[in-house]
């Protein structure tokens, strides 16, 4: 049985959670995402063990598949990892995205039946920077890195800033579209209203003409 787990979160934030599935479930979770922001999501699974009775690391075979869908519902990603991976996509579109995820399960007799664990990790934006690695690599001072993370910051708000922008601008042509058919529709129904009554008037009328009551 097909289950779907959706997750609102924060853009420009870090996501980090962990859930259970079965081996048919796909758990999928939205995040809302400005354009032109990368984001890097690492997980990690282990497998519910009988014996024990707790979950452990799942062996090597045991994968996950990874399947991202921009808001247009166009895949930009749609890859087989293994049982501990990471991945990365940029948008390119601003609003919703949903990252899913399902194991291959059905080819590991081993899951059969059982219960796995995902540790998932989704960072979105400036966090996804690996900042000593990049002083390290562009040999930055201090002060220089610094700096560099808050260009990042206001970079990735000026971001946020136009998607927030962007979905005000939708909300308020969707309340004036709604706004025109109710206009609209409030007219019809008077119109409606009108030429009844005059039908209703001119029927009464010719009725009484005939029963000459008039």
């Amino acid at each position: 049985m097909l289950a779907s787990f959706l997750l609102l979160s924060w853009i420009s934030s870090i996501s980090a959670l962990y859930f259970h599935i079965g081996e048919t479930e796909k758990k999928c979770f939205i995040e809302e995402i400005p354009d032109e922001t990368m984001v890097i999501g690492k997980y990690r699974t282990q497998l519910w063990d009988k014996q024990s009775g707790s979950f452990l690391p799942a062996t090597p075979g045991l994968g996950m598949h990874v399947e991202i869908k921009d808001p247009d519902t166009k895949i930009i990603l749609s890859r087989q990892y293994g049982s501990d991976g990471r991945f990365t996509f940029t948008s390119h579109t601003p609003g919703e995205h949903q990252i899913c995820l399902h194991s291959n399960s059905t080819k590991m007799a081993l899951f059969a039946g059982g219960k796995l664990r995902v540790h998932l990790d989704i960072q979105v934006g400036e966090h996804t920077n690996n900042y000593p690695e990049i002083a390290a690599k562009d040999k930055l001072t201090e002060l220089q890195l610094r700096v560099r993370q808050l260009l990042d910051q206001v970079e990735q708000i000026q971001k946020e800033q136009n998607y927030q922008r962007y979905r005000e601008e939708r909300f308020r042509m969707t309340s004036e579209s709604t706004n025109q058919r109710v206009l609209w529709w409030s007219i019809t129904q008077t119109l409606i209203l009108i030429i009844t009554g005059i039908w209703q008037m001119k029927h009464l009328k010719s009725f009484f003409e005939a029963k000459k009551l008039v």
